[in-house]
């Protein structure tokens, strides 16, 4: 038989289900741990698991906040350091064959509130379309730029990228201290960079940089869809898939096709 509760503790047995689950969720600090403490002396099943869940939830917020925090270790130390202003960049679409490759530039904020934050590849689609919208709503700054496809064929693809990174940093409303860069320097960046390899996975503001990127890019491909049908923009977003290149042999290179790429200069001929 389960003891009375503490006499500083409320006595949550005679409190609906439904009820606790609302207190709970509105209750913070000392008031949510004395619930949490109330329901280890209630003996009904759906108390129990009421504990057990938002305990759970509470470990898991948990370990949330310490993944962040090492997300943003790099920006504190740089903060540290004397550093005010401090962006991320990263672009998305080296690898496929038509459409542009686009690079985003983003301040974040002293204090973040983005749950989730991750490289791009690592989210479902619906997971980037809120986060692209909550770090746009949150970010100091942010700034998108494209090079095109026939700028792609004239520089060649790694030329392209760098010079929408330098773009996208350039169409900042505050210049930044300090960029921190995924994978590469960057030449000619005009900015002080630390360049951090596999970044969109390990340092907070790059990760951000590539949901941007990659929200904005995949919207451009819907777009392009419509005004060039019969390719499948919309759906393999110019990546060379299957479909993408049955399409190709069928229609030839589309407007947005990069030439200077194997697969379309084939079909070229």
């Amino acid at each position: 038989m389960r003891a009375s509760p503490a006499p500083d503790v409320p006595d949550t047995r005679a409190v609906a289900l439904d009820e606790l689950r609302r207190r709970i969720e509105a209750a913070r600090g000392g008031a949510r741990r004395r619930l949490l403490a109330a329901l280890g002396a209630d003996a009904r099943v759906g108390a129990q698991r009421l504990a057990e869940r938002t305990q759970c939830q509470a470990r898991e917020r948990a370990a949330e906040a310490r993944r962040i925090a090492r997300l943003l270790a790099r920006r504190r130390a740089l903060f540290a350091a004397g550093a005010r202003v401090v962006a991320g960049v990263d672009e998305v679409g080296m690898g496929p064959l038509a459409g542009p490759v686009v690079a985003a530039a983003v301040v974040l904020p002293a204090r973040i509130d983005l749950p989730g934050l991750d490289d791009s590849k690592r989210l479902s689609p619906a997971a980037r379309e809120r986060l692209s919208e909550a770090i746009r709503a949150q970010a100091v700054a942010w700034a998108v730029a494209e090079v095109g496809a026939h700028e792609i064929d004239a520089l060649d693809i790694l030329r392209a990228s760098q010079a929408a990174m330098r773009r996208a940093l350039g169409a900042l409303a505050v210049a930044p201290d300090h960029v921190f860069v995924d994978g590469r320097p960057v030449p000619a960046l005009g900015f002080p960079q630390t360049a951090i390899v596999g970044g969109d996975a390990s340092d907070a503001s790059i990760a951000a940089a590539s949901i941007v990127a990659k929200v904005y890019r995949d919207a451009r491909m819907q777009e392009f869809d419509r005004a060039h049908p019969g390719w499948g923009f919309a759906v393999h977003k110019g990546y060379p898939t299957p479909a993408h290149l049955a399409a190709l042999r069928r229609l030839g290179p589309s407007p947005i096709h990069r030439r200077s790429f194997a697969p379309v200069a084939t079909a070229s001929r």
